[in-house]
C-alpha cells in the first residue's frame, strides 16, 4: 500500500511524469487554495540557476498560491534562454490558476548546462493541473527526485487553542550536499496564520540548524531553494514572535527542517553509515564550526569510517588545518563515549574497542580543544565507491 502524506489545510499536490527523465516522475506541483505567506533561503553559490533568480523575487512579492518543479535537468548556466523558460514555467502555471506569474514559485534540479525541454515542461504542467488533489503529496515528494534512494516527508500536528495546525515537509536531496544551503530541494507547507517577517525569520534560523548542519559531500550547488508557503486556512491567531503561540510554533518547524535534513544525510550518494561532529572547547562558535566542517568534509575521514577504520590522526590533521585555533597537547577525541585521543596523543583504548565504535551505523566524535567555550555540530556520512561510480554517469 502507497505511502500517503498529509498536507495542510487548502493545499493540494501532483506529481507527474513529462518525460524529461527516461521512466521516473519528474515534475510536481503544489498549490494552495488562497494566497499564502511565503518566505524562503536560497544557495548563497555566486552561480544561481534561473529558477533561483526567479523565486528571488516571488519571496519578496505579497503572497504566493503555488510551486512548480521539475527534476532532471537544473535550468542552470543556460544564460537568457533559461531566465525566460523559468519565466515561462510560472506563467504557464498561473495561466492555470488565474493568477501573475509572480504569485507562482519555480524549482528545477538535476544536470546543469542543458536547456529546459519545454514542450515537454509544457505539457507536463497540463498533466499536473489535471492530476493534482489533496491525496497528491507523496507523488510530489517522488517527482522531486534525482539520485535520492527514498522520497523525504514530514508531517507534524499541533494545537493552537483547539485550532489544528499542520506543518508538512518535502525535501529532495542525496549528492552535492553542503549548504549554505545544498543541492537540495525543500518544500515547508503550513494551513497557520502567521506573519511574514515572523515566517521568514523562523525559516532562517530553522534553516541554520537543520539543512545547513549536514553536509554528503562539501559541494554546493546552484539551485538549492527552501521554499515555505503559509495560508492562514487552520484558523489560528495570527502567529507573531511576540505572540504565546510563537515558540511552540518554531520549535515544530524546526523539527520538520531537521527531519528532513537528517534524512538527506542518512541517503547520502552511497552512504552507509551517519556520523555526527560535535565540537567543543573552542575559542568561539565560529571556530567550533570551521572545525568540525573540516572534519566531516575530508575525503580521508569519509573513507575511514567507510572501512571501519578508527584513523583518529586524520581528525587531528583535518582540525590543524582548519582555521580553529588549536594547541595540539589540549586536543581530546572520543568516538560517542570511547576515548581515542586524550591531550593530543593516543589514549590507550584497545584498537578493537575504537574499531567497535566507529562500524555503527551511526555514531558521534566528540572534539574537545580545550580552548574556551565556542560548540558547534555538524552531521555528515561516509564515503564509498558507490557514490563515484553514481556521479561518473
Amino acid at each position: 500500500m502507497k505511502k500517503s502524506l498529509p498536507l495542510p489545510k487548502g493545499f493540494s499536490a501532483a506529481g507527474i511524469s513529462a518525460g524529461i527523465k527516461k521512466k521516473k516522475k519528474d515534475m510536481a506541483l503544489i498549490v494552495s487554495d488562497v494566497s499564502a505567506e511565503t518566505a524562503a533561503v536560497f544557495t548563497t553559490n555566486q552561480i544561481k540557476a534561473s529558477p533561483v533568480k526567479w523565486d528571488l523575487k516571488v519571496v519578496e512579492h505579497d503572497g504566493a498560491r503555488a510551486i512548480v518543479m521539475n527534476s532532471g535537468n537544473a535550468n542552470a548556466c543556460n544564460g537568457e534562454q533559461g531566465m525566460a523558460d523559468a519565466e515561462a514555467m510560472a506563467a504557464l502555471a498561473a495561466g492555470k490558476l488565474g493568477i501573475p506569474p509572480l504569485d507562482v514559485f519555480v524549482c528545477s534540479t538535476g544536470t546543469i548546462g542543458k536547456p529546459l525541454p519545454m514542450d515537454k515542461i509544457a505539457g507536463g504542467i497540463e498533466l499536473l493541473f489535471d492530476a493534482v488533489s489533496p491525496d497528491g503529496g507523496m507523488d510530489a515528494a517522488e517527482a522531486m527526485m534525482t539520485t535520492d534512494l527514498v522520497s523525504k516527508t514530514v508531517t507534524v500536528e499541533i494545537d493552537l487553542d483547539g485550532k489544528p495546525v499542520r506543518i508538512t515537509g518535502l525535501a529532495k536531496g542525496s549528492g552535492m550536499i553542503e549548504p549554505n544551503m545544498a543541492t537540495m530541494l525543500a518544500f515547508i507547507l503550513t494551513d497557520a496564520a502567521i506573519e511574514k517577517h515572523t515566517l521568514q525569520c523562523a525559516l532562517r534560523v530553522a534553516a541554520d540548524m537543520s539543512f545547513n548542519r549536514i553536509t554528503v559531500d562539501g559541494d554546493r550547488s546552484t539551485n538549492d531553494t527552501v521554499i515555505c508557503l503559509a495560508n492562514g486556512q487552520a484558523g489560528n491567531e495570527l502567529i507573531t514572535q511576540s505572540s504565546k503561540h510563537w515558540k511552540l510554533f518554531f520549535q515544530t518547524l524546526e523539527k520538520v527542517m531537521f527531519d528532513l535534513a537528517m534524512m538527506i544525510v542518512k541517503d547520502g550518494e552511497g552512504a552507509t553509515r551517519v556520523i555526527t561532529v560535535k565540537v567543543t572547547g573552542a575559542a568561539s562558535g565560529g571556530e567550533a564550526e570551521e572545525a568540525a566542517r573540516a572534519v566531516a568534509n575530508s575525503m580521508l575521514n569519509k573513507t575511514a569510517w567507510a572501512g571501519k577504520r578508527p584513523n583518529w590522526g586524520r581528525i587531528m590533521d583535518a582540525i590543524g588545518y582548519s582555521y580553529a585555533q588549536v594547541q595540539e597537547n589540549k586536543v581530546d577525541i572520543d568516538y560517542d563515549d570511547v576515548p581515542a585521543v586524550r591531550k593530543g596523543m593516543a589514549a590507550g583504548t584497545p584498537e578493537e574497542e575504537l574499531v567497535a565504535a566507529v562500524s555503527k551505523e551511526a555514531f558521534t566524535i566528540n572534539i574537545n580543544l580545550n580552548l574556551g567555550g565556542g560548540s558547534s555540530v555538524v552531521y555528515t556520512c561516509n564515503f564509498t565507491e558507490d557514490y563515484v561510480r553514481i556521479n561518473v554517469e
